[in-house]
């Protein structure tokens, strides 16, 4: 039986992401992926979020997905977009870029990092005791894991299997979307309840409301056909799909991300609508946050009640998205009530200060961690500031790019002590004079001195100097 200290049931984004921080810190971790290759079968998402190619960056991947996605003004909430050009970031766009080739960059990134993905596997089952994992495959396979992670989608065996209750809403609406050819030119551009555009390669990507929710079954050219007529009063002569698939509006969120040492994350914790583009952004955000978690406790760095900060602070991230997304539909309607509310909700996001709420939001640039009372940045996304140290101009990002945490010492150089956890916090004596900016709260003071995650979140936020910074240190990176 194989063994190694964590297991991660799929291997798509949230899974590849998770398994590239865990392997940053030296933790021996495999992927079972029951797809044959990388490739996908039909549409997922459609492009990056500001604080995912933010994330992308800490890492310093960022630019691989750059080069191949097209960064533009892709936020938008129920189609009203949502400009963040405005946004003090680095990254103040999306990224238009196929979930199939968000992966294969991300996949390319994790075999540079030697972590194995046994392909055409499915893990059917498991059985947890007080020191690891059984884990069954498919085949008659098993492989013993010190911890699980399902990452194995809305209908995950992972999260079945651990009785993690699933409670949310049945869905209310079915959308039908494919790839296809046509015979006449159609009209591009959204429309009631969808829309039509170019795919790779000229063919046509289509995403349609149906009329009934009620299906037995795989759909059909014939349902495509269909839902066409109703909306356009032609089908276009569409034919030759290269794949269609179906998604609704049902929503639901894991009651717990953690049972023991089963852990859930990405679709299998949370299923929504995909209004906004969230969904993907929210699972590599996910794993991101439990990654450098997990790792500590694995290495026995800190203790495993570390772990459930990751629901905590998690839990409350998905639940949003699953509320605002829920709004999102009820603005989709096609009648005339729906029409005046969402003229009205486009009239209110028209002004500077809700739409920054709400591009903040679905951005994910607005993320708030509430580690307690005190600076604004206390909980929030470092800014990728431009510092100056005494070994030169320096990004805060580039200091993530190995996944440990940094003291970053704004003050008189030397003015902070942390002698006993230096094997494991890096110490920076850095400069920086521009104004400290965050999204959605605009100007805050500037700190002495802050604490950050391997996440990018800031745990403490002072002088350089007390037991604050020894509690948060003990608190995030364990005892000495």
């Amino acid at each position: 039986m194989a063994k190694h200290a964590v297991a991660i049931a799929g291997g798509g984004p949230t899974g590849l992401m998770l398994a590239g921080e865990l392997a940053l810190a030296g933790i021996d971790v495999a992927i079972v992926e029951r797809r044959a290759s990388q490739e996908l079968d039909g549409s997922r998402s459609g492009g990056l979020q500001s604080r995912t190619i933010e994330v992308l960056d800490q890492r310093g991947i960022a630019d691989r997905f750059l080069a191949e996605g097209q960064a533009m003004q892709v936020q938008s909430f129920a189609r009203i977009p949502l400009d963040i050009s405005d946004f003090p970031t680095r990254h103040n766009y999306g990224l238009a870029l196929w979930q199939s080739h968000f992966e294969r960059i991300l996949a390319a990134w994790v075999s540079e990092l030697g972590v194995p993905i046994a392909r055409g596997r499915e893990v059917t089952g498991f059985a947890q005791d007080d020191t690891g994992v059984d884990v069954e495959l498919s085949g008659g396979q098993s492989l013993r894991a010190d911890y699980l992670v399902g990452c194995d989608g809305g209908r995950s065996v992972i999260r079945k299997a651990a009785d993690i209750e699933f409670p949310g809403w049945d869905p209310s609406t079915s959308w039908l979307i494919a790839e296809v050819e046509m015979d006449e030119e159609p009209e591009i551009g959204m429309r009631a309840g969808g829309g039509i555009g170019r795919a790779d390669g000229g063919s046509v990507r289509v995403v349609l409301t149906e009329q009934h929710l009620e299906h037995t079954g795989e759909p059909t050219l014939q349902d495509l056909s269909e839902a066409l007529i109703a909306v356009d009063g032609t089908d276009y002569g569409v034919h030759s799909p290269t794949w269609i698939s179906r998604f609704t509006d049902m929503t639901r969120q894991a009651a717990s991300y953690r049972k023991g040492r089963v852990l859930l994350a990405g679709d299998a914790a949370h299923v929504h609508p995909p209004q906004g583009g969230q969904g993907l952004n929210t699972g590599v955000q996910d794993a991101v946050n439990l990654g450098w978690k997990l790792a500590q406790v694995v290495s026995g760095t800190s203790p495993i009640g570390l772990l459930d900060t990751y629901h905590a602070e998690r839990h409350p991230v998905g639940a949003c998205v699953l509320h605002n997304t829920m709004a999102q539909v009820a603005l989709s309607g096609t009648d005339e009530r729906t029409d005046a509310l969402r003229d009205t909700m486009t009239e209110l996001l028209s002004m500077d200060e809700p739409r920054k709420r709400f591009a903040g939001m679905i951005s994910g640039l607005d993320i708030h961690y509430d580690l307690g009372e005190g600076h604004p940045l206390l909980g929030r996304r470092m800014p990728d500031l431009d510092l100056v140290t005494a070994d030169g101009p320096l990004r805060v990002f580039t200091l993530l790019h190995d996944a440990k945490p940094v003291l970053l010492n704004l003050g008189e150089p030397g003015g902070s002590d942390i002698t006993p956890w230096a094997d494991r916090v890096r110490m920076i004596d850095a400069e920086y004079v521009g104004l400290w900016e965050l999204p959605v709260l605009g100007a805050v003071t500037a700190p002495g001195a802050v604490l950050i995650r391997p996440d990018g979140y800031v745990a403490w936020v002072g002088e350089g100097t007390g037991t604050r910074l020894r509690d948060a240190l003990t608190t995030w990176f364990g005892t000495p």
